[in-house]
């Protein structure tokens, strides 16, 4: 099977750990699983019934590792908002989405890790 052209400018950090998002932090939150996240979008995971649509605007609550030199790391918090760009459908009750930031991370999450290891956090 042949593999795609990578069209990404950055490499994703793979991660799991829990998303909120709304369309505004006014209405209720919605939990979601992340799958992955660069400096400018992420992909993560929702219920069919609470997911978003393509072209939505919404706003994202998360935690990012932070990894130093040692391999250790630190959370870092962010509000985010931005747009969904693609929803893809992983069955008949989950979705997968993803979302391109307003304003970008000031770090890329995956620079100082080793992407060929999946972070178990």
């Amino acid at each position: 099977m042949e593999s795609g052209i990578e069209r990404r400018r950055e490499a994703r950090l793979q991660y799991s750990w829990p998303v909120w998002f709304a369309e505004d932090f006014d209405n209720i939150l919605t939990q979601g699983q992340m799958i992955d996240v660069s400096s400018g979008g992420a992909a993560f995971t929702c219920y069919a019934d609470k997911c978003p649509t393509p072209g939505e605007h919404i706003t994202t609550r998360f935690s990012v590792p932070q990894f130093d030199e040692e391999d250790s790391y630190d959370m870092a918090n962010f509000i985010r908002d931005g747009q969904i760009c693609r929803i893809d459908e992983l069955g008949p009750y989950l979705r997968r989405v993803a979302v391109q930031f307003a304003d970008p991370l000031p770090f890329e999450p995956a620079a100082n890790k080793n992407e060929d290891r999946l972070v178990h956090i």
